[in-house]
């Protein structure tokens, strides 16, 4: 009797292990060697990852389980342009507070200068009216990443708006105070431009004066970043100060994009207030590909599907396979990568959130333009993509998820 009992709490036992989920980010890293790379090197590499795992209830709605890997809020990375997908949602959220008539997301959108520091903007030859709105900023936003599309609802909006407008969701660790790409100090940054919206007609619908923030906002801690960086051609032996930069932390990242995906997963007061419609328009132009769009128009040897999708696809040119989508916002600057991504495989019923940000400059000089972006940075992506992805496709759901809403009519 006590032999068999033996036997068979061994027979439990190996049937237990046999059928042990791995460990995301300690089991099966043998086939990803950059992966493994910069894993193993976390101080260097200053990697952050957020993966979430989901399943779903007998309702379909989603359950989340998180695998956070390093992440550390209060450790500073500079965000670059993944800081773009809130200004594009909260532009919504602004748009529908005004409640006038024929103001939308096609509105023209007209931006004049009042000061040095400030450019116009009456035209835009890339959209079908020629004209900029803030639905095709929004579009350049996320097919691209658009500088200059994103600066124009940043004047929209001001910075008091945006950085009320994240504390009041919950995102506690985000300061949004520049424009990107743009010669602009501290104190030009608080000044924002006037903007008209004028409709077909003529007419015009809402005038904004030039606009002027009092407050001073300042990334706490010590936001220092290298060795050494260049200013105008001019080597500066100390690190680089980012006090008056924005800041994004990935775990706010992580929620803009999980409230977007499944808003009501979040309380009411957390989530965005946009309309559905407005909320599907995020998500098309979220996972579209550049050349997919029409207006505006992009050149697919230049702007090829991977462009701004690193995870699984960010070392290849090749097209992404139908059914795959991601729906994400990457950035790239200083030798940072970040992405923060749903990842959907539609045939196999795959889904999963991952956001991860990882440093490669090696010299520790900023401004050099010699960063290992392309040789490990990019490949680091790939393979973690991959690697939550085969190990999600090989993970046996109890109940399947219905991925139909996020199906989309990505080329109309």
């Amino acid at each position: 009797m006590i032999k068999r009992l033996a036997s068979l709490l061994i027979l439990f036992w190996v049937f237990g292990c046999q059928n042990q989920e791995p460990v995301p980010f300690q089991d099966g890293l043998n086939d990803y060697p950059t992966l493994s790379k910069v894993l193993g090197d976390p101080e260097k590499y200053q990697v952050q990852i957020l993966f979430t795992r989901i399943d779903r209830n007998e309702h379909g709605k989603p359950i989340f389980t998180d695998f956070p890997l390093h992440v550390d809020d209060t450790h500073y990375f500079y965000p670059a342009s993944t800081v773009k997908l809130p200004i594009a949602v909260l532009a919504l959220e602004w748009l529908e507070e005004q409640q006038i008539q024929g103001l939308t997301l096609e509105t023209n959108m007209l931006t004049d200068s009042v000061r040095t520091s400030q450019m116009p903007a009456l035209v835009d030859s890339s959209s079908q009216s020629g004209l900029p709105s803030i639905g095709h900023y929004i579009k350049k936003i996320l097919l691209v990443s658009d500088n200059d599309a994103s600066n124009r609802l940043y004047e929209l909006m001001g910075m008091d708006y945006i950085n009320r407008k994240l504390r009041e969701k919950g995102l506690d660790n985000t300061i949004i105070m520049q424009r990107l790409s743009f010669p602009a100090t501290p104190e030009e940054n608080r000044n924002f431009n006037p903007i008209r919206f004028v409709d077909k007609s003529g007419k015009t619908l809402l005038e904004l004066p030039e606009r002027q923030s009092d407050s001073v906002f300042v990334v706490p801690g010590n936001p220092k970043i290298g060795k050494a960086h260049y200013v105008k051609g001019t080597l500066v032996e100390e690190p680089m100060d980012f006090s008056y930069k924005n800041k994004f932390s990935l775990s706010d990242l992580h929620g803009v994009v999980q409230r977007l995906i499944f808003p009501e997963s979040f309380l009411e007061s957390e989530r965005f207030a946009i309309n559905e419609e407005h909320r599907k328009f995020i998500l098309k132009y979220m996972s579209m590909f550049p050349a997919e769009s029409d207006y505006p128009s992009y050149d697919p040897v230049e702007y090829y599907d991977g462009y701004s999708k690193f995870f699984k696809f960010g070392t290849s040119k090749e097209p992404i396979p139908d059914r795959f989508r991601i729906f994400n916002k990457t950035g790239w600057s200083y030798g940072y990568l970040i992405d923060g991504s749903y990842f959907v495989d539609f045939e196999n019923g795959v889904e999963f959130f991952v956001c991860a940000v990882g440093y490669f400059n090696d010299n520790q000089t900023l401004n050099d333009d010699t960063y290992e972006t392309d040789s490990i940075g990019l490949p680091f992506f790939t393979e973690l993509g991959e690697y939550l992805y085969q190990m999600e496709l090989r993970r046996k759901k109890q109940i399947p998820a219905d991925l139909t809403p996020f199906q989309m009519d990505w080329k109309k």
